[in-house]
């Protein structure tokens, strides 16, 4: 099968090399990548257009960044007041970022993607600044399933098959990250997501809350509340999502289009501030302080020990398995996770192509180009020192085989035995 190729194989080669996209060279400051279009302006000399910016986000473990800078303030290093602002879903950081009552936000990748192409909202041309983290959500399933007999995914099939009642699966936004993410999942295990179970939106801080009234019997969404679950006895991990992808794209800095090109020095700062933060959090020794910040009222609102054992891969499963998982949620790791690679962008549109969620085929690489600001993140990132790769493109093969590489996005959108 076309999908299963190396990615190291002379087809993947010349695919690079056609779209001007093969690049040697070191990836380091001072020795910036071929891809990297440099703007005319000169470090620390634009003040920021717009001094004071509001940047929502969700109670969720990977919205530290952008808290962390405002508590931190990296912010103000660069001119800029960040004011975080607690959203209750991601239909209202949708519509407040569409209608400019948000400046920018800590969002779902496709989400983000969503909104470019006008799937699940109004079109709006959008931006995705810097990727925020990579790994650390899970998939839930509630404990009355593991009375059932169930631990893993072929015994949910069986369940499934062998039952006669309608089971229901929540996941966060219908183009979101976690709804991809449940239904790859569900997928791998001959489940078909939108045939075989029922498919419900949820905001995160209400999964918990839902899944103890029976609401469903298994939901996707970030950290902490997957830990929360299981803290309060009412389910189990039966998979964390770095299972099913390592070092996944997840959460985005995003913002519209019209808000870089009317702000182009304050969307540099809050790209710099954002950056800060960061590193300051992958930084051995600061684990501890960012998770209580992050745990208080104003922001994820969370007992501290639940966010602290999944922030630095303390892993149990509810199951009596316990771990350390060396892939856990990252923020920063050498620059690796904030890059906004276009291959992470393409990604979700196959998905949403594959699930229906558009109706042909898009320009995957174009799209992306347009969306990820490989441009602005270049120079901010060159600006604080910050690590660029080798090429915008990276490759990655998933928990059923099956390697993505970017090189045949249509292909490997329609190649799925299991999809709409």
């Amino acid at each position: 099968m076309s999908q299963r190729r190396d990615t190291d194989n002379l087809s993947r080669r010349s695919f690079l090399k056609a779209g001007g996209l093969l690049l040697g060279g070191s990836a380091m400051l001072g020795a910036a990548p071929g891809w990297m279009r440099t703007a005319a302006w000169a470090a620390g000399s634009d003040a920021p257009e717009k001094p004071e910016v509001k940047i929502g986000f969700i109670p969720l473990t990977d919205c530290a960044s952008v808290v962390m800078a405002a508590e931190l303030g990296f912010d103000k290093k660069y001119g800029l007041k960040i004011t975080p602002t607690k959203e209750a879903s991601w239909a209202g950081v949708r519509d407040k970022l569409v209608y400019g009552e948000l400046d920018a936000a800590h969002v779902l990748y496709g989400l983000v993607y969503g909104v470019q192409l006008g799937v699940g909202g109004p079109q709006k041309d959008m931006s995705v600044l810097m990727s925020l983290n990579h790994n650390g959500q899970a998939i839930t399933l509630a404990n009355q399933l593991k009375d059932k007999g169930v631990t893993d995914g072929a015994g949910l099939k069986k369940l499934i098959e062998s039952d006669k009642r309608d089971y229901t699966f929540a996941q966060t936004f219908p183009t979101g990250t976690h709804a991809m993410w449940l239904y790859y999942w569900l997928a791998s295990q001959g489940i078909h997501p939108l045939k075989d179970v029922k498919s419900i939106v949820v905001p995160p801080p209400q999964m918990v809350a839902n899944m103890r009234v029976g609401n469903m019997d298994g939901f996707c969404v970030g950290e902490p509340w997957n830990a929360r679950a299981i803290a309060d006895g009412i389910g189990f991990t039966v998979t964390t999502t770095q299972d099913i992808w390592v070092d996944h794209p997840e959460k985005v800095l995003g913002t519209t289009r019209e808000f870089t090109e009317k702000y182009p020095n304050t969307t540099r700062a809050m790209l710099m501030a954002v950056l800060e933060a960061a590193r300051y959090i992958d930084t051995a020794g600061n684990a501890a302080q960012v998770a209580k910040v992050i745990a208080g009222k104003a922001y994820v609102n969370a007992p501290e020990e639940v966010i602290l054992g999944r922030f630095t891969g303390e892993y149990a499963n509810g199951l009596g398995r316990q771990w350390k998982d060396p892939n856990h949620m990252k923020f920063f790791n050498d620059g690796r996770v904030t890059f906004p690679y276009l291959t992470d962008g393409m990604w979700f549109m196959t998905q949403h192509k594959r699930w229906g969620l558009l109706s042909t085929h898009p320009d995957y690489l174009a799209v992306a180009r347009q969306v990820n600001r490989i441009d602005l993140y270049g120079e901010a990132a060159k600006a604080l020192g910050v690590a660029l790769p080798d090429s915008p493109l990276r490759s990655a093969r998933l928990l059923d085989g099956v390697v993505w590489d970017g090189s045949n996005p249509a292909a490997y959108a329609d190649g799925f035995a299991i999809k709409a």
